[in-house]
């Protein structure tokens, strides 16, 4: 017996080599349907012998992934068998009495199976609550339309009950029912753009038809028409305008409307005819309309449109220009946001001018809500913008129309074929920490994805499945969701709930003999009666001395239990936090709530928090569990890891001290490695017998060298002295790791005098001869020189003194002499004395 195409014996086999492990169903079941989709989407059988060498590596793959893991149990807060089974998928618990030794805590019977057996733990004492799948209604696929409710989904109610972290999977069938009823109603655009198109929509009513008739012998269609909001700017609020808003030369021109529901569905084609003939022009001002207005009034009042229970419901948009959407009706004053309600009033809708546009999301939500799928039937120059609508929009298409929208028929017929024919399973109303993943077993399988699974070129009456793998990461209360394909009414509801608790068979024994006839057993422990603490039952408040005892429950801080238990017995005792979990550690220094968090999750809801960090989901890593794991961005030209110099995380390099973002390749603030490097480059470049002769080896570590008669290196050179006095000339390149070059040395050894020669030849061959170096300097002839140069600038400075001193003086001496030639002395006269003689001239005398 062979499994599309891979023997049974190895499916198992890969399945223990992947995952250490046995296992039919969770994880490796999980392996083994992608396995399945893999096989559907080449849509051929692999040779036998190929078996090994393209399954086992498939396998390798995706337990490289994450996908198949390991078993570990994470412990956190173990005080009961309950704490035990909630930490983890593989966490166990082993309710032996005795199992525990003395002073050992209760956390100790709690881990992996393997590791409870190797301590002791019989497999009957282990306790291990089981992923369990009950099937509660299981109708069987319809083959064809006949008047009753068909069957297009099986199965239709599900229950599970499921382990925290332990996913498991049960498999949806799908068929879609030949003659399956379809709705069409037609929608389309009346500004005055679209009078040729709408001329001729008026002669298709039988072709339209014709053509559903070709789909279904139940088919109805229905006629809506929209324009715009009749408030300005979008339309010409005179009321001369808005009575008759087409162009004067145009005779049939009716009031401006924003929707109007025309007809109702039906399966006359006489009425489908007489309604649209009596269909006229309207206008408005700008070029985008109210097509999402009239889609949303389209959707949400069924009883107006006419929508059948079980049918294929396809609204076909007619237009050539765009279409406002929320935030647009600001322009005119409106402000109220559309409320996704139905409003008409004799078949038009009320709120057109006091509410706005809904958004291309609220629109989306409630055509998947209703399962409508649009057609949009557009123009050439549309074309772009509805293609970007339909990625908002499931189940949507586009077609181009004609000039004159005579092919809408065609695009119909092509677009009902295209959704048709994709198949994609989705679900509603998931319950918080609840995964789901999609297997598709179908001949043109989409992608393994949790969102939803797709099923392309699926034809009328063939059966396809999926399998749909749950797993629910904490515990939860009786939930329910929807699992459905788009655009069919057939639900899938399963009910979810969690295995959290133990379910303990305690053998009946004594309570003296385990608990000292102060408590009971429970899961293999003893529950002790009040005014009992310890592992037996054995301490009594008051009993011991109780500052020894509480000396045991504080840390080096002194704080008791770190003020979050009481100490009883000598241990902490925690406490439960707001939430009602409880605090943990032997010190209670621990919680499970305060982890740091992203997009305002605990632990970006893609870990658990334990003991204040978060640990992560498998394909996850980062401080809060924010990043999936990826290497790709911290990947170097050469294939390393931030070149050795630092770590990948959340797919970016985290580079050791000095390194630069991105990949760590250059160091900013590290020292110079030329001089550091000096003494290797000689030894390895020029063994200079000087050097450590064991330095080959140590230097061979750290450096690559390569001697060379021109630079390559795009580095700046290195030029120093090595131990013979000759300049080094070598340039450094770092390789991946802190510390290993490859050096490239220059042969050429140049000497500080012009008569030292210091080529070297080859690499690793010694110079010459030692005159090839420099000789020690002549410290006598130094030493005389210096004695010979102090004494002759001694005597030099001396007679500068000296001159300097004789310029002084002859300087002061010239200036005395000049102020004595310049001093005029006269004799001086004796008041005392006076003349025998005395002389008076006559003041009258002329002189003649």
């Amino acid at each position: 017996m062979t499994f599309y195409g891979v023997s049974a014996a190895l499916r198992a086999s890969v399945c223990v080599c992947a995952c250490g492990r046995q296992e039919t169903s969770g994880v490796c079941r999980l392996m083994c349907d992608m396995l399945t989709a893999v096989h559907h989407r080449f849509n051929r059988r692999l040779p036998r012998e190929m078996n090994r060498r393209w399954v086992f590596p498939l396998f390798l793959l995706l337990a490289g992934t994450g996908l198949c893991q390991e078993e570990v149990c994470s412990k956190s807060v173990i005080n009961s068998c309950n704490d035990c089974i909630q930490s983890g998928p593989y966490c166990v618990w082993c309710a032996q009495l005795n199992f525990t030794k003395a002073g050992e805590q209760e956390a100790a019977r709690c881990d992996t199976a393997a590791q409870l057996k190797s301590r002791g733990c019989r497999g009957e004492n282990i306790i291990s609550p089981r992923n369990w799948v009950h099937i509660n209604q299981e109708d069987p696929l319809s083959t064809s339309f006949k008047q009753q409710e068909p069957v297009q989904l099986s199965p239709q109610k599900i229950s599970l009950e499921l382990r925290p972290g332990l996913p498991s999977t049960f498999t949806v069938s799908f068929r879609r029912v030949q003659g399956y009823p379809v709705d069409l109603y037609y929608l389309m655009d009346l500004s005055y753009s679209m009078k040729d198109d709408l001329e001729n929509v008026k002669r298709l009513g039988q072709s339209l038809f014709a053509a559903l008739k070709n789909i279904t012998a139940h088919a109805q269609i229905g006629f809506g028409a929209f324009v715009d909001k009749t408030v300005l700017p979008y339309t010409n609020t005179n009321p001369d305008k808005l009575r008759r808003p087409c162009d004067d030369d145009y005779q049939q021109c009716q009031a401006a409307f924003g929707y109007r529901h025309v007809l109702s569905l039906t399966d006359k084609e006489e009425d489908f005819r007489s309604t649209v003939n009596r269909q006229f022009i309207s206008g408005n001002l700008d070029s985008p309309e109210g097509s999402l207005d009239a889609m949303m009034q389209a959707a949400v009042c069924g009883d107006k449109i006419g929508w059948r229970k079980s049918s294929t419901r396809l609204i076909v948009l007619t237009t050539d220009a765009g279409f406002h959407m929320a935030g647009d009706g600001k322009l005119a004053g409106i402000l109220e946001p559309n409320d996704e309600q139905c409003y008409m009033d004799n078949n038009v809708y009320s709120r057109s001018t006091s509410m706005d546009y809904p958004s291309v999301g609220q629109l989306a939500r409630q055509l998947e809500k209703h399962n409508i799928q649009p057609i949009f039937a557009v123009t050439q120059n549309m074309e772009p913008v509805y293609k970007q609508l339909t990625k908002m929009i499931p189940k949507s298409e586009v077609g181009v129309l004609s000039s004159d929208s005579n092919n809408v028929v065609q695009l119909i017929e092509n677009g009902y074929r295209r959704l048709s024919s994709k198949v994609t399973l989705t679900h509603d109303n998931l319950p918080d920490n609840v995964r789901l993943v999609y297997t598709p077993i179908c001949a043109n399988a989409g992608p393994v994805a949790e969102s939803e699974g797709v099923c392309e070129n699926v034809r009328v009456g063939e059966k396809i499945s999926f399998n749909v793998t749950v797993t629910a990461f904490s515990c939860l209360e009786k939930q329910s969701f929807t699992i459905r394909p788009r655009g069919i009414k057939d639900t899938l509801t399963v009910e979810l709930s969690t295995s959290c608790q133990c379910q303990c068979e305690d053998v009946s024994i004594p309570s003296p003999t385990i608990c000292n006839g102060k408590g009971k057993v429970h899961c293999g422990m003893c529950s002790c009666n009040d005014g009992f603490v310890g592992q037996f039952c054995e301490c009594a408040i008051g009993e011991k001395d109780e500052s020894s005892l509480r000396q045991l429950c504080r840390r080096e801080n002194g704080i008791e239990c770190e003020g979050r238990g009481d100490c009883e017995c000598g241990r902490c005792r925690c406490h439960t936090t707001e939430s009602g979990s409880s605090y943990h550690g032997d010190y209670c220094q621990c919680d499970d709530e305060h982890c740091e968090k992203f997009q305002n999750k605990l632990c970006g809801g893609n870990g658990k928090c334990i003991c204040g960090k978060c640990e992560c989901f498998p394909g996850y890593e980062g401080s809060a569990c924010q990043c999936k794991v990826s290497q790709d961005g911290c990947r170097t030209v050469n294939n390393s890891v931030c070149f050795g110099r630092g770590t990948c995380q959340c797919n970016r390099c985290q580079c050791k001290e000095g390194y630069q973002r991105p990949h760590c390749q250059d160091c900013l603030g590290c020292p110079n490695q030329c001089q550091n490097k000096l003494s290797c480059i000689e030894c390895l470049g020029f063994e200079s017998k000087s050097a450590d002769q064991n330095c080959t080896a140590e230097c061979l570590k750290t450096i690559s060298p390569n001697m060379v008669d021109h630079f390559t290196l795009p580095r700046k050179d290195c030029r120093l002295k090595d131990s013979k006095g000759c300049w080094v000339t070598f340039r450094l390149e770092q390789l991946v790791g802190e510390d290993y070059y490859y050096a490239e040395i220059l042969n050429q050894r140049v000497a500080p005098l012009p008569s030292i020669n210091c080529r070297s030849t080859a690499k690793l061959v010694p110079l010459p001869h030692e005159s090839d170096c420099p000789e020690p300097p002549n410290i006598i002839a130094i030493i005389g020189g210096s004695v010979a140069a102090v004494a002759l600038i001694g005597i030099l400075l001396l007679m500068v003194v000296k001159l300097l001193i004789y310029m002084k003086d002859l300087k002061e001496y010239r200036k005395f002499e000049k102020e004595r030639a310049k001093s005029d002395w006269t004799k001086a006269s004796n008041p005392l004395y006076t003349s025998a003689t005395t002389r008076v001239e006559n003041p009258t005398f002329t002189g003649e």
